[in-house]
């Protein structure tokens, strides 16, 4: 974590996402991006809420296999970790400052410099969202549109503010502690999914466990100090000049404030779905209510999904037909169902294309 602003990277094999790690060199510390996809096609970034990672936030809906032919097909992927989030990561060192919201889509802008991207679009979930829109505000010109999941836009409350604190304190004392896990449980995912059937715990909630249990503690503590330090946006998402699609989860925390974010942006420019029986991490708990609502937004964008032509050429269906839309249904491919409510999902407005 040095501070140099020269620009370094290191290949490391790795095979979750079928790519590759670099650690990008920033003014303001090195940066974990792993890279999926040909690196010649439009770039989708991504960045995780406190104490995630690519793995344990990004997993659900990326793995989806329609999501392959909707995302993959279309972009190459940059996951971007939070300063010491990353897989094996270090603790870092006491004597590196610890940086604010500013400094943190600052160094958004200095990944996109170390790969040669000048227009992005970008996916966030809750402080990950507030870090991309911060960074849509600040460089403008190099967002093509935002995937807001569950997001933040104010100051913190003083609930927030002192809930946070105690937070801090038991990463500072207890570490990754079981009540600090059962914290950003409630964070994360619903009651539903948190207690699951006769209270067995759900693979995902299993799963995101394992991956907590490897974060340093000291790490997470300063991404959320980060964030319980953000200033209000409010006033200023109205000078937002790209498209903005906003999910949140029926019982995520954060519900509120993502319906407030979206009225302040307005309804020309985003579109706010609602997922039933939801928490905050929609990605990973309803990744399947994400996709239609992507896909018709990517649309706007001229981006479709990937058409299977052995699937639709031995059945004499035309390609493009509705039909071959897999896991769509051909109502909501006409201009009037863009606006109906959808299950498990209900929009607040219409998407435009």
């Amino acid at each position: 974590m040095g501070d140099s602003s020269d620009s370094v990277s290191i290949a490391i094999d790795m095979v979750p996402f079928g790519g590759k790690e670099f650690l990008v060199k920033t003014s303001r510390g090195s940066l974990s991006v792993f890279v999926c996809g040909d690196q010649e096609k439009p770039a989708l970034i991504t960045y995780p809420d406190v104490a995630l990672n690519y793995m344990s936030c990004f997993q659900g809906l990326f793995f989806c296999p329609d999501a392959a032919s909707l995302l993959l097909h279309n972009f190459c992927v940059y996951h971007i970790d939070a300063p010491g989030h990353e897989l094996g990561a270090n603790v870092i060192s006491p004597d590196v400052p610890l940086l604010s919201v500013d400094d943190l889509a600052d160094q958004v802008a200095e990944v996109l410099d170390f790969f040669g991207l000048t227009r992005v679009l970008c996916l966030g979930v809750t402080a990950g969202a507030y870090i991309l829109t911060l960074f849509a505000m600040k460089y403008n010109e190099r967002v093509l549109g935002l995937i807001l999941v569950s997001p933040v836009c104010k100051a913190p409350t003083w609930t927030e503010w002192l809930y946070n604190k105690v937070l801090m304190n038991l990463l500072y004392f207890y570490g990754m502690c079981g009540v600090l896990k059962e914290c950003l449980l409630q964070r994360y995912f619903s009651k539903e999914l948190r207690y699951g059937m006769h209270g067995a715990e759900s693979e995902v909630i299993q799963a995101c466990l394992r991956l907590l249990d490897e974060r340093q503690s000291p790490n997470v503590m300063r991404f959320l100090q980060a964030i319980n330090r953000r200033h209000d946006l409010t006033d200023d998402l109205k000078t937002l000049q790209c498209k903005t699609l906003i999910f949140v989860g029926e019982s995520s925390p954060f519900h509120a404030e993502s319906v407030h974010m979206s009225d302040k942006i307005g309804r020309k420019n985003c579109t706010l779905v609602e997922v039933k029986a939801c928490g905050s991490l929609v990605t990973e708990e309803h990744p399947l209510a994400m996709l239609v609502p992507i896909e018709f937004f990517l649309m706007g964008f001229g981006f479709q999904r990937q058409l299977h032509f052995a699937s639709s050429s031995s059945n004499g269906s035309n390609p493009s037909s509705p039909s071959s839309h897999s896991c769509i249904a051909p109502e909501l491919l006409s201009p009037e169902g863009l606006g109906i409510k959808l299950k498990p999902i209900k929009t607040r407005a219409d998407i435009e294309i």
